[in-house]
């Protein structure tokens, strides 16, 4: 089963050289991998995408990574790990100063990214950085409670199996977020990945069934890629 459960990671750099080898690299320890090609962009993706991991380069054009940096740290405490060509102890410390959470020079050799990047996730995640698990979640009109596993619907509860109420949270915890059907699966059933398409598909349908008349109103099927729960 995956240890990675659909962390995003943002790799903001203006040499899509650079991107496509960390893509590579990303997607295949199972990391959705978001890019940009400048500051501006980097921020705009913050801003709309829900992102765990930021790579960040400092010479890149309309903002550089400095300026990107502490405009992430005034609203998130996420891994950042600057990639840069400026390797000076100098350029270090003003990037850990103003936040970074690690700083690797480049040429860097990926194997060694990766590592870092993996390590920043677990360090991160696993120790509650993000802070305390929330009791209650809240997409649209459904509110989950974590403690009593119960569903509410317009203030009204909704009768859910326990594979439903697991796949729910799933979605609820992530809005916005596309999961694979093997990410699904391995999350709610803890088991490896087999041809179970049916079960996952007979599940979710269910579960759309019971929560509007609409199936595509809270959960999505992205064609060719899985299932996402819209965020409005």
């Amino acid at each position: 089963m995956e240890e990675i459960m659909a962390y995003t990671v943002l790799v903001a750099d203006d040499e899509a050289e650079i991107r496509e080898l960390l893509r590579l690299y990303l997607e295949k320890d199972g990391y959705q991998v978001l890019e940009a090609q400048d500051g501006a962009i980097a921020l705009s993706l913050m801003e709309r995408e829900e992102i765990d991991m930021v790579l960040l380069d400092i010479m890149m054009p309309k903002m550089d990574g400095y300026h990107v940096l502490k405009k992430i740290r005034e609203n998130s405490n996420i891994p950042v790990m600057i990639l840069s060509a400026k390797n000076h102890d100098a350029d270090k410390i003003l990037g850990l100063d103003l936040g970074a959470d690690d700083y690797l020079a480049k040429p860097f050799n990926p194997m060694e990214a990766m590592a870092r990047i993996n390590s920043n996730i677990r360090r991160f995640y696993s120790l509650g950085a993000k802070g305390k698990e929330l009791k209650q979640l809240q997409v649209k009109d459904l509110k989950l409670d974590t403690e009593s596993c119960i569903v509410y619907q317009s203030g009204q509860p909704i009768d859910l199996t326990s594979v439903e109420y697991k796949l729910l949270r799933l979605f609820m915890e992530h809005p916005g977020r596309v999961f694979t059907k093997q990410q699904v699966y391995e999350n709610v059933w803890g088991e490896e990945y087999a041809i179970a398409d049916n079960n996952i598909m007979v599940c979710i349908s269910r579960l759309r069934a019971k929560l509007s008349e609409d199936s595509g109103a809270y959960i999505k099927t992205i064609r060719g890629l899985g299932y996402r729960m819209e965020k409005e």
